[in-house]
């Protein structure tokens, strides 16, 4: 888990998000799993960016944004954050896969690493790792929220309809 010097709850549509900032940017986005958040025993601490962050969240929610422009920052191996960076340029409703997330970084055939990196992403939603998928289209799974549910969730929210 991200250090953190800030911590914010919200309620969503797929669950209570917890939000944690070091003051200047968001440094990670939890979704609920099984009733629980990683950092429930931690009371909140609010600041303007994660206050921003809520709203932007709750626009998106809504159906009232299509893109975040809050400040994030990644703590990672380079690779990592390589891949993390790439997933900000997915736009609201379009697709991609591991595949050619690898491709576009210029590691054609290290589809397992970038789909490590994409289940690493610390600030899911706010950066839309829930727009990859198999090479195949298949929904291969979900580390945020409750896994596969939350991901069709998401993407259904942007208008994309697939089978799980």
């Amino acid at each position: 888990m991200t250090s953190f010097a800030y911590l914010l709850r919200t309620p969503s549509p797929i669950g209570r998000i917890e939000l944690t900032s070091d003051g200047e940017a968001v440094t990670s986005l939890s979704i609920e799993r099984g009733g629980r958040l990683p950092l429930d025993e931690h009371p909140e601490r609010g600041t303007a960016v994660l206050d921003e962050a809520v709203r932007q969240l709750d626009e998106y929610f809504a159906g009232d944004r299509r893109e975040f422009d809050v400040p994030v920052r990644f703590e990672g191996t380079p690779f990592r954050v390589a891949v993390w960076e790439r997933l900000q340029s997915l736009e609201f409703g379009t697709l991609t896969s591991y595949g050619e997330l690898g491709l576009s970084l210029g590691y054609a055939g290290y589809g397992r690493a970038i789909g490590g990196a994409v289940g690493a992403n610390p600030v899911p939603i706010i950066v839309g790792c829930h727009r990859v998928l198999s090479t195949s289209g298949k929904i291969t799974g979900y580390s945020g929220g409750e896994g596969v549910p939350t991901k069709l969730w998401l993407l259904e929210h942007e208008g994309i309809m697939l089978a799980a």
